[in-house]
């Protein structure tokens, strides 16, 4: 039996998807190629590809005025590839509930003017502020959300609505690390990216999802390869796209699919959380400090009140084969990520050593 990888990115993967391209790594549907050989403007390649963004477009419901787009850089680079084509060097604004949205209103500040209209750091990131108590601007090029914490753990269970606060701006929302988990209400949203290594395929893999009325906004000094309208209008191929990457994310797709899609896969992960978090709420020896209203489902992070003892759980948890629990370096604890690859009975076999611990410790 593998063991289960609690990995927060580069993260576990369906053994479906794994064994497949196994068994396709040296000849692909009796091309005698291997993906990673093809040439991405061949035929059998643009197969590969058409297939990904049809399903992908499928799964997420994605409507017809959006454009999929399959880039390389991961968020990071999307929080400076954003404000390239979307601030027209004005302003932006920020909400900050964590790492990954503090990082997006510095990386914008070099393109823009970066305007934080909320910030929770004095909660320790671990609440979300009410969307009435936004200090927006008057007129801002957009309005930048992370709708989940990889590191903080802390989700927007229901996007904000702009239009309700006043707001014409777009939404862009980063939503890396629950992509494809829950529905996506794209009616609030102009523009959606995130990395594929957590929830949809390998490290190396961008998506982006961007409402075709934002094209056409693109700073004079934006790249070209980095040009939302350029990436658009040459189908994600104006430069070599991650081939591999799209190929193995097209599988993941296929197997979302055949899991029942994203409805389903909500399902299990609110039970696979529900199953976490009641587990660290009735012990005396866990804490999880993210209030209960806005809880992530994908990333758990969780301390023992007894910091002492994190070597020896990290031990133990290894022993058991329940790997890469270590907390983020910047605030240390420990955190379970619950993607859609993992199984509950993965979940199950944490919470057994959580309880096992405690016993033994408490």
């Amino acid at each position: 039996m593998r063991p289960y990888n609690f990995s927060a990115g580069p993260a576990v993967m369906p053994d479906d998807v794994l064994h497949q391209a196994a068994a396709e790594m040296l000849d692909w549907h009796g091309s005698g190629m291997g993906v990673m050989e093809m040439s991405h403007r061949g035929k059998e390649f643009g197969q590969i590809y058409a297939e990904a963004e049809a399903d992908l477009r499928e799964l997420l419901a994605v409507p017809a005025n959006f454009k999929l787009l399959f880039m390389q850089g991961g968020g990071l680079a999307e929080n400076a590839i954003v404000p390239l084509n979307l601030s027209r060097g004005q302003t932006a604004d920020f909400v900050v509930t964590g790492s990954w949205s503090q990082k997006s209103a510095q990386e914008a500040a070099k393109y823009c003017t970066s305007h934080v209209a909320a910030n929770t750091k004095a909660n320790g990131y671990t609440t979300l502020a009410n969307p009435a108590s936004w200090q927006l601007s008057t007129q801002p090029a957009y309005v930048h959300i992370c709708s989940n914490e990889t590191i903080n753990g802390v989700e927007y269970h229901e996007l904000p609505d702009l239009k309700a606060l006043g707001c014409d701006a777009p939404l862009v929302i980063d939503f890396s690390s629950h992509v494809a988990s829950r529905p996506v209400d794209w009616t609030r949203v102009g523009l959606a990216f995130g990395g594929a290594q957590k929830n949809l395929g390998p490290a190396g893999l961008t998506l982006v999802a961007v409402r075709e009325d934002l094209l056409d906004r693109a700073l004079p000094i934006c790249p070209s390869a980095l040009n939302y309208r350029t990436v658009a209008d040459n189908q994600s191929m104006y430069n070599t796209p991650a081939t591999y990457s799209i190929y193995i994310a097209g599988l993941v797709f296929k197997w979302l699919k055949a899991q029942g899609g994203i409805a389903a896969m909500e399902a299990r992960n609110m039970a696979k959380a529900k199953l976490l978090y009641e587990t660290l709420d009735g012990s005396s020896l866990y804490i999880n400090r993210v209030a209960q209203d806005c809880r992530s489902r994908m990333n758990v992070p969780f301390y023992l009140r007894d910091e002492s003892l994190n070597e020896a759980f990290l031990a133990g948890a290894r022993e058991r084969h329940l790997l890469q629990l270590k907390g983020h370096k910047s605030v240390g604890g420990m955190r379970a990520s619950i993607y859609n690859a993992m199984p509950l009975e993965g979940v199950q076999a944490l919470v057994n050593y959580l309880r096992e611990f405690e016993s033994q410790h408490a």
